[in-house]
């Protein structure tokens, strides 16, 4: 993926990676008391913030990595403090920006700890902040929010005139589908993992579906849906999203296949496309009517253990000057609105906001990094399709009827689940079954009932291979006399799933069990276990998921069994919401594959 370039003057930061520990608060010296309150870092013993006079001898130097879209604005206020000759502890503040894209950065700072040339980072959202302290990474600490930009839809005008611009105003679901279907309109956006423009979209976009649909499968299978629809117009980041927009007017342009002539992005983002000279013709923004997404531009203090008490007392002076209002002006300048979001009447007409569009209409609660989880894990299996192998418990328990299912046995209510299951995949994934219980097949405890193959894939009568795996699962019933082996049953589906790996593709081994293993023959748990750590790899993962079904599973050994695989166990109460366990399974695996 290609790098933005850095503003004049700057230098790319080099990062390192090491593992380490749980996130702690920098520490700031005791000599500076301060006090953060709407955004701005306030020193409360003035002295040791003289201001004025020229630069003698002494400077603390200070080193800003920041997003690409607000590197700029970042540098004037700089500027201008170098120029000015602004003070901390008596010594003049020299503060250096460098342009790095937060995705990198948050990757970088995800693996602890690392030596940063930089002491702040103003990435362009909170959700880099927050991903990097759940996958335990450098410590940061936020100080304060230094501007923001709510997410639109940006559209030519020739489109925005067919979606009927500016009167008509749309959901968010109402948006995408009026922008994502069809030929006529190409909508575009940056990919949601390595942009958080796009990964709020989506964010919102099932939001949406999750408040209009009957039931939460309904709205995961939609936002899947409109996911797919997005990727095949996705860009590798944010920059690149906006080199799709037509060049110009010419109808050559217009018409191009490879243009998009709508994307979603930032109203920031469309006033620097709208305000900069040659850009191509002018985007009309259309806001969302049930809440918008925000970016935040958090001004974040990277925990250095060797960063000294000068410089640590020089970040919280720059974040007074950018929170000042002659750096806020510096930002209102290049489209930004203030850290609370109130609308900017020039910044917004400018960006192409009109009346009655609610631009001035308060964002949306941010999504919760669970709920970031879950979508990265969706976005990654619909980037990458999906190759699973579907492994079910066939011995004798699952013949027991389930309470309150009128006498429906746990196979009844498992294989309909899995059916239901098998609507939400594409005919790009591939997906397999097995069905075990002790002696099932001479001294082997499974069979293979269906080989793990392309769902659109056809036979040689012409039937597909998602018709014939339906009518492997309806077909699934419990052996009379069988018992659950599990353990052999799991090593040889795992050796399997590891030797037919598929690369590009969301690989995972998925066992339904509603027992503990009663092959007193095969393989122990310890044993298993040991072969299944020198199976794994995380260069090629293969996550083992694990379904726990009814009080009897042994999720216990089921732990132990998925943890070197980078798996996870899921206790299963009713059989017939298998489905919507297994799917938020699997999109959670999915979250955790290396991008």
């Amino acid at each position: 993926m290609g790098r933005h370039s850095l503003p004049d003057g700057s230098a790319p930061a080099r990062t390192g990676a090491r593992r380490g520990a749980r996130p702690r608060a920098l520490v700031l010296a005791t000599g500076l008391v301060l006090t953060v309150a709407a955004g701005t870092v306030v020193a409360l013993d003035s002295g040791l913030l003289p201001f004025g006079g020229p630069c003698g001898g002494d400077v603390t130097r200070l080193d800003v990595a920041a997003s690409p879209d607000i590197a700029p604005a970042v540098e004037a206020v700089a500027k201008s403090a170098r120029e000015e000759a602004a003070r901390t502890d008596g010594r003049c503040l020299d503060v250096r920006v460098t342009s790095r894209s937060a995705h990198e950065v948050a990757d970088a700072f995800g693996q602890r700890p690392v030596d940063p040339e930089f002491q702040v980072w103003i990435p362009d959202s909170s959700l880099w902040v927050d991903r990097v302290g759940a996958e335990r990474g450098t410590p940061l600490t936020t100080a304060g929010i230094i501007a923001s930009s709510p997410v639109a839809l940006g559209a030519v005008p020739r489109a925005a005139k067919s979606l009927g611009w500016p009167e008509k105003t749309y959901t968010w679901t109402e948006l995408t589908r009026a922008t994502a279907s069809g030929d006529a309109l190409h909508l575009g956006v940056a990919d949601p993992s390595r942009s958080a423009t796009g990964l709020l979209s989506l964010a919102r976009i099932s939001a949406a579906n999750t408040k209009k649909a009957p039931d939460r499968v309904t709205a995961d299978t939609r936002t899947a849906a409109t996911a797919r629809l997005l990727n095949q117009r996705a860009a590798d980041g944010d920059g690149q999203a906006m080199a799709t927009l037509p060049r110009d007017a010419s109808g050559a342009e217009q018409s191009n296949p490879r243009r998009n002539q709508a994307l979603l992005l930032s109203e920031q983002a469309a006033f620097a496309h709208n305000t900069r000279a040659k850009s191509g013709p002018d985007l009309d923004l259309l806001y969302p009517e049930d809440g918008t997404a925000r970016l935040d531009y958090p001004y974040t203090l990277v925990d250095n253990s060797e960063t000294d008490p000068e410089r640590s007392r020089a970040a919280n002076r720059f974040l007074t000057l950018l929170s000042e209002p002659a750096g806020q002006r510096a930002l209102r300048r290049l489209g930004f609105r203030a850290p609370t979001g109130e609308a900017e009447p020039k910044v917004v007409k400018a960006a192409g906001g009109r009346d009655p569009q609610p631009y001035s209409a308060a964002p949306a609660e941010p999504p919760t990094a669970k709920e970031l989880q879950a979508l990265m894990g969706m976005w990654t299996i619909t980037v990458q399709s999906a190759r699973l192998s579907t492994v079910v418990d066939a011995s004798a328990s699952m013949g027991a009827p389930v309470p309150g299912h009128n006498g429906r046995s746990r196979m009844d209510l498992a294989k309909n689940s899995l059916l239901q299951a098998l609507t939400t995949f594409t005919s790009e994934d591939e997906i397999g079954l097995w069905k075990f219980a002790t002696s099932l097949d001479g001294d082997k405890d499974y069979v293979e009932l269906s080989p793990t193959e392309r769902l659109g894939g056809r036979d040689k009568g012409g039937s597909t291979h998602r018709a014939a795996l339906a009518d492997a699962f309806g077909a699934l019933a419990p052996e009379p006399q069988g018992a659950t082996g599990l353990y052999d049953t799991t090593l040889a589906a795992y050796e399997k799933a590891r030797s037919t790996y598929a690369s590009g593709k969301f690989n995972a081994l998925v066992i339904l069990t509603d027992g503990a293993n009663d092959d007193a023959h095969g393989i122990g748990l310890d044993a298993l276990v040991g072969e299944l750590k020198k199976l794994s790899d995380p260069k090629r993962p293969v996550p083992l998921i694990a379904l726990a079904i009814g009080p009897e599973a042994d999720t216990s050994a089921l732990n132990r069994i998925v943890a070197p695989t980078g798996g996870s166990t899921h206790r299963v109460s009713d059989p017939s919401q298998i489905h919507q366990v297994m799917l938020k399974a699997i999109m959670a695996a999915g979250s955790n594959v290396p991008r």
